[in-house]
């Protein structure tokens, strides 16, 4: 079984993203982080998606799109520091915490996103 489908499949990972793109817009702490995203998150939203899918082991439907993810290059117009990469993941965290049902595999995934998020700095 993937993570993909661990964590619930499509429906539970397209209400992950949508709870935190809606964190991001109310935290206070991940206001330097929503100040590096358009001010219609739409289509950051939907590209997550795309890119978790894959990366959970789901289907590969960023890398079907956009080709190979190359994060922190695409990344690197935005100036990412430590306080944007943390309040990326306070966001992360809340949203799979409320979303993300079983709690053994959200501590699975919770290292790599981890990981991944402080990957994300360029400054």
């Amino acid at each position: 079984m993937t993570l993909y489908e661990a964590i619930g499949g499509e429906p539970v990972l397209r209400e992950l993203t949508k709870r935190f793109y809606a964190l991001m817009d109310v935290l206070p702490e991940a206001k330097a982080c929503r100040d590096i995203h358009p001010q219609d998150m739409t289509r950051s939203q939907e590209k997550l998606f795309e890119y978790l899918s894959g990366w959970l082991g789901g289907p590969p439907l960023f890398t079907d799109k956009y080709g190979h993810p190359m994060l922190r290059y695409r990344h690197l117009p935005a100036k990412i520091g430590t306080e944007e990469a943390d309040g990326w993941l306070l966001c992360f965290r809340q949203a799979m915490n409320e979303v993300v049902k079983d709690k053994t595999v959200a501590e699975m995934v919770w290292p790599k996103v981890e990981a991944l998020g402080r990957h994300m700095i360029n400054v």
